[in-house]
């Protein structure tokens, strides 16, 4: 018989659902509360689910994505194209891509983006690894497909720097209209991107 949640053990679990993205304190307690109205189907899967992912999921030590296998799933597949290497910042851009479909080769994920505000230099990101990944011979392009925020630039810009060397191409996503957008509704940054990206017709 599970043992009853007691006020404390209440108030951790709010504490710990809080530190979720996108989740404050009153999110935290309405999915807390949610889960305990319905223990049997969804807190206690829930909780044989976390305890499976932290004892089974490891951290690719090819690419940096996460999987039940080193290497990675991805790294692991023979339909891969190895020549391709597409650079994304966080494991969750790697997920967006495969569901796309859009990425025909293999990943590397940096682990964030350079932040001098936030102390987050080279070192602190898997970039080493990249450019050692970069000069084997198979390799012939790599895609940055970082954010296009500040320090996504910031972070492109460098490692196209740190790439120049390496003999690859080095290329980078478009920026610009979404397809179906519409002008009117889109950003001045968005709009600006896309006149410069412009290309024939």
């Amino acid at each position: 018989m599970s043992k009853q949640i007691t006020g404390s053990e209440i108030e951790r679990l709010i504490q710990l659902l809080a530190k979720m993205p996108g989740l404050g304190p009153r999110s935290a307690r309405r999915a807390a509360l949610h889960l305990i109205k319905n223990k049997d189907r969804l807190l206690e899967p829930l909780s044989a689910a976390l305890q499976d992912a932290g004892a089974k999921v490891v951290e690719c030590s090819v690419c940096g994505n996460i999987d039940t296998v080193d290497p990675c799933t991805i790294c692991r597949d023979p339909r891969r194209d190895p020549s391709i290497i597409c650079v994304v910042e966080e494991v969750g851009d790697v997920w967006a891509l495969e569901r796309a479909a859009a990425v025909k080769g293999r990943y590397h994920v940096l682990g964030g983006t350079l932040s001098a505000l936030d102390g987050i230099g080279p070192d602190e990101l898997n970039i080493a690894s990249l450019l050692a990944r970069a000069a084997a011979s198979e390799v012939k392009e790599i895609i940055i497909a970082v954010n296009a925020t500040v320090e996504g630039q910031t972070t492109a810009h460098y490692l196209t720097d740190q790439l120049r060397d390496c003999g690859v191409s080095v290329s980078r996503l478009a920026h610009g209209v979404p397809v179906g957008g519409e002008l009117d509704y889109l950003d001045e940054g968005t709009l600006a991107a896309a006149m410069q990206a412009r290309r024939p017709f």
